[in-house]
């Protein structure tokens, strides 16, 4: 017979009406079915991780703040690019009505 697999959230539930003090632990055992021995780890692991619970809020917000960062970089290459389009246009209009060649300019390179 395979194993019953329990959600997190069952879990939490579990344990924290454990930890509420309630009812007491056989109690709450018997209530779910569940084996004591099981669901003692269950406490363990959730106590020992239970500092986890506000640095992934920490580290979702910090995150959040790099990806808006980027998005505002980006707003201002962009920008900046139509503005440098905007003026390239013109120069160039400037050249065709003044007759003149329109100087090219090689590719750009990055890497030299």
């Amino acid at each position: 017979m395979p194993r019953k697999k329990y959600t997190a959230e069952f879990k939490t539930k579990v344990v924290l009406s454990i930890l509420q003090g309630d009812k007491e632990f056989n109690e709450i055992c018997a209530e779910h079915n569940l084996n004591p021995n099981m669901v003692r780890k269950w406490k363990q692991d959730f106590l020992k991780n239970a500092h986890l619970a506000f640095g992934a809020e920490t580290e979702r917000k910090s995150a959040q703040r790099k990806e808006d960062d980027l998005k505002k970089k980006n707003d201002q290459m962009l920008k900046m690019i139509g503005q440098l389009t905007l003026e390239r246009d013109f120069l160039q209009d400037c050249f065709r009505q003044a007759g003149e060649v329109i100087p090219h300019l090689p590719d750009y390179d990055p890497k030299g």
